[in-house]
């Protein structure tokens, strides 16, 4: 039996509004960072680590190929309790040069019917000089960290550039790469920053200041030929990798949705895997590529790895299905690879293209 009945926990928290219970669970989770005995025991339920699922990439080892996706941990203070979901790695952010509320309340949504989540947060945290102090008191952790960067809400599409820049300076020592988000759809004119244009002038801006690696994250609701353009753009500027899905603006999903706001979770999941696998035909073995979007199985981590994933990130199927699904995908992934005759995660990568 589990440490705790996640689905328990579930009902308490599902009573809540959600932008609550989000806060509730990062009390929970700091609470757990900083307390050892409950930290080990939860870590020993959930962390799943195999020969078979350790990477060695950017130069750090990735014990298992599950992390978290961007958006749950904005101000970087769950780093530490990660490891102890099961997590693999962590993406932190989205961060902005400076603090900011982001959007109006309620900007948060439930849509239990279809197992998904609806967000018009709006990249609310307390900036970039928050987030510098969170990291320089972690400074020795070893455990893979991305941080994931985006322009304030006021900054004008003309002035986007200058933002992108405070903070590739800022992070330029710090994590294990960055992501440049210009992909979610709660930001005023963010989305029009996926242009060849912007794009060629953000990475050769951002290469002549760190030496880190440097990621785009794109949006799903493009069409495959336009998505692959700008993502071949990006690794011929530069790109050490493509993140492979954002949110999705596509409402004519379910007659429960808002009119507002990015989905995510199951209604995402074939969308998202859809554009992967066209981008992984593409571009698998020209660069690392990690695939978020509705991920809920085992299986559907393994077909996206085929598909070119070196990595993949869930967060909002962890809302419905809570930690056990990272320890599920995990030990899911080492029988799949065993039934398939591999001996290592590696062997399965880009595995439709081979």
């Amino acid at each position: 039996m589990s440490f705790f009945s996640y689905q328990t926990l579930k009902k308490l928290l599902f009573k809540l509004d959600p932008e609550t219970a989000h806060t509730l669970a990062g009390v929970g989770l700091r609470f757990t960072a900083h307390c050892p005995p409950l930290k080990k025991c939860i870590s020993k339920q959930y962390f799943v680590t195999d020969p078979s699922l350790k990477q060695k990439i950017f130069g750090r080892t990735f014990q298992n190929p599950v992390g978290l996706g961007a958006g749950f941990d904005k101000n970087g203070q769950y780093i530490t309790a990660m490891p102890t979901l099961g997590m693999g790695f962590t993406e932190i952010g989205t961060v902005t040069p400076l603090a900011q509320d982001g959007n109006a309340k309620p900007r948060l949504f439930r849509l239990i019917e279809d197992n998904s989540i609806q967000n018009a947060m709006g990249f609310n945290n307390k900036g970039s000089d928050y987030m510098l102090k969170r990291l320089e008191k972690i400074d020795f952790f070893d455990y893979p960290i991305g941080i994931n960067i985006g322009k304030n809400k006021l900054t004008s599409e003309e002035d986007a550039l200058k933002d992108y820049e405070i903070l590739f300076k800022k992070f330029k020592d710090y994590g294990d790469y960055i992501v440049i988000n210009i992909s979610s759809p709660n930001t005023p004119g963010l989305r029009d920053l996926q242009n060849e244009t912007f794009i060629k002038a953000i990475f050769a801006m951002g290469k002549k200041i760190t030496t880190q690696p440097i990621l785009l994250k794109i949006a799903p609701d493009m069409e495959v030929s336009d998505a692959i353009t700008l993502c071949t753009t990006a690794v011929e500027a530069g790109a050490d990798g493509i993140i492979a899905t954002n949110t999705t603006i596509d409402y004519s999903l379910t007659p429960y949705a808002k009119d507002f706001g990015g989905i995510s979770g199951a209604l995402l999941t074939q969308k998202s895997y859809t554009l992967f696998r066209e981008i992984g035909k593409a571009l698998y073995g020209k660069t690392l590529l990690i695939s978020v979007g509705g991920i809920d199985s085992a299986e559907d981590a393994y077909r996206r790895i085929k598909a070119g994933a070196s990595l993949v990130q869930v967060y909002s199927m962890l809302v419905y299905r809570g930690p056990l699904l990272i320890k599920e995908i995990n030990e899911g992934l080492i029988a799949l690879l065993e039934k398939d005759g591999y001996s290592h995660i590696g062997e399965a990568i880009g595995a439709d293209w081979k």
